[in-house]
């Protein structure tokens, strides 16, 4: 029988080699979060919002040759200028160095706070929930019961006993803060506890603290991350109703709230005392906000593609 040969056949498709080719490189799931983010673009210009208020944190009482706790009688109350971009105080101080000084304060109160929230709500609600049974109950009472305290009457107490003060402010909100971080791990750590990977790590005799470091904190990261962005502009907002209320910082030093409680009496005559601290709040606000729901929409199997 005469052969056949193969240049009489032609190949329709993709050979076997190029089908077996990867089209597009892989990901891993943090660069594909990443990859996500960037796409929402909201959440990228509020993420650069956020890195121009920390430089500018930094860098801003730099640029003006006043400082933030100068009184100066001759220039009170004057209006945004070439020589004080914000304005002038009550007494004569110059509003852009307080603002940027002001900055610094806030974002360090909000950051400090959350980041102590962090903690106590990781180890508190994985404990909890890994544990289960009365730990678990024991537990989220004692949670329920600081939740229920009144919040102003715990840091008028604390304020009376310690001293108006920054720690004594971060102390305050880490009180009952941290709770509803705890309650978001627990939730996470009891939808995951069940999974196999645990069940063959508890097997393979994992300590329960590898177990949390290793497995249950880093698979519920995300919904950690979104909720801590969350936490550090209500500790900020925080940070600003007390010092409006007169339980913030003690003079000279100055935060947003404190400058925003000054500026209030004066908005008839001179607004620009009040416009620029409640700008700048908002607009921290706003990048925190954006920030985690653009991480949150970026953590969302439902959203993928």
């Amino acid at each position: 029988m005469q052969e056949i040969s193969k240049d009489k056949f032609e190949i329709v498709g993709n050979s076997s080699i190029e089908s077996e080719k990867i089209s597009k490189a892989s990901l891993s799931f943090w660069k594909d979060v990443f990859t996500r983010f960037k796409k929402n673009k909201l959440a990228v210009f509020g993420l650069v919002l956020l890195i121009l208020l920390i430089v500018m944190s930094l860098i801003g009482p730099l640029l003006t040759p006043y400082n933030y706790y100068e009184n100066d009688y001759t220039k009170t109350n004057q209006p945004p200028s070439a020589e004080h971009y914000f304005g002038t105080d009550d007494l004569g101080r110059d509003m852009f160095a307080r603002i940027w000084y002001g900055a610094k304060i806030s974002l360090f109160i909000g950051v400090a706070a959350a980041l102590i929230d962090l903690v106590i709500g990781v180890i508190w609600g994985g404990i909890a929930g890994y544990k289960g049974g009365k730990t678990d109950e024991v537990m989220m009472r004692i949670a329920d019961v600081l939740y229920g305290i009144p919040y102003l009457l715990l840091v008028i107490l604390l304020m009376v006993v310690l001293g108006q003060g920054i720690w004594t402010m971060i102390l305050a909100m880490s009180i009952t803060g941290w709770i509803n971080m705890a309650r978001m791990v627990r939730g996470q750590v009891l939808s995951l506890k069940s999974q196999e990977y645990i069940l063959a790590s508890r097997t393979l005799g994992a300590s329960v603290s590898r177990i949390m470091s290793k497995h249950l904190v880093p698979n519920a990261m995300g919904p950690i991350l979104v909720t801590l962005t969350l936490t550090v502009p209500n500790a900020i907002f925080t940070e600003a109703f007390l010092s409006y209320l007169g339980l913030g910082l003690t003079p000279p030093l100055a935060s947003w709230g404190t400058m925003a409680n000054d500026g209030i009496g004066a908005l008839q005559y001179y607004p620009w005392r009040l416009f620029f601290p409640a700008l700048f709040i908002c607009l921290t606000i706003f990048a925190f906000n954006v920030i985690g729901d653009g991480i949150r929409d970026a953590l969302d199997p439902r959203l993928r593609k």
